[in-house]
């Protein structure tokens, strides 16, 4: 596995779809990467911990955010080489940092803080929680979703980077972010 959390540079404009858990941002990811004939990054995070769940029966802990941060930067490397103009990021260092300070009393490792200063994206799209939460081994916060979000926007003030919220069906989402998406597609070329 790489053993590095930089992002590699690359032509292609970076969307990131960002905010708490059972929002949505996968399906959006998926979707958005098919219409506009491109690739998107899937979640390390989520896989990395349904496999330390499935075999041991355990959580994260700190000592895995690190192999997590670098999990989701060599899949993002990678994608980044394959993207046709354009790359989905279903999440990304913010993301791991936000959930990071949560659970671990606002630690975060200096790494991952360093690398998210260093790492450019173009858009993030925040998912908002007017969606039905839905359960399974991993998410555990049915009752805290306004924090969350609280928590996930307030992440992309303090970093001053470009956002667009996500809010109704599926339909109303998709279509926000596709105009979004084509106004800033229009202005890059």
């Amino acid at each position: 596995m790489e053993k590095t959390i930089s992002q590699i540079a690359s032509a292609c404009v970076r969307v990131v779809l960002f905010g708490p858990e059972s929002t949505g941002k996968s399906t959006i990811a998926e979707e958005l990467a098919i219409h506009y004939k491109t690739t998107f990054v899937p979640e390390y995070m989520r896989q990395y911990l349904q496999h330390k769940w499935d075999h041991q029966r355990a959580v994260c802990t700190k000592s895995d955010l690190i192999p997590i941060a670098e999990g989701q930067m060599q899949l993002e490397n990678n994608k980044a080489k394959l993207a046709d103009k354009i790359l989905f990021c279903d999440t990304n260092l913010l993301q791991i940092k936000v959930y990071s300070e949560i659970y671990y009393d606002g630690y975060c490792p200096p790494e991952i803080v360093l690398n998210i200063k260093k790492n450019t994206y173009d858009l993030y799209f925040l998912c908002g929680i007017d969606v039905p939460w839905v359960g399974d081994d991993l998410r555990d916060k049915p009752n805290e979703r306004e924090y969350m979000f609280e928590s996930f926007e307030g992440a992309l003030k303090a970093q001053n980077v470009p956002f667009i919220v996500l809010e109704g069906t599926k339909r109303q989402r998709f279509n926000t972010a596709t105009a979004h998406i084509d106004q800033l597609i229009s202005t890059k070329n």
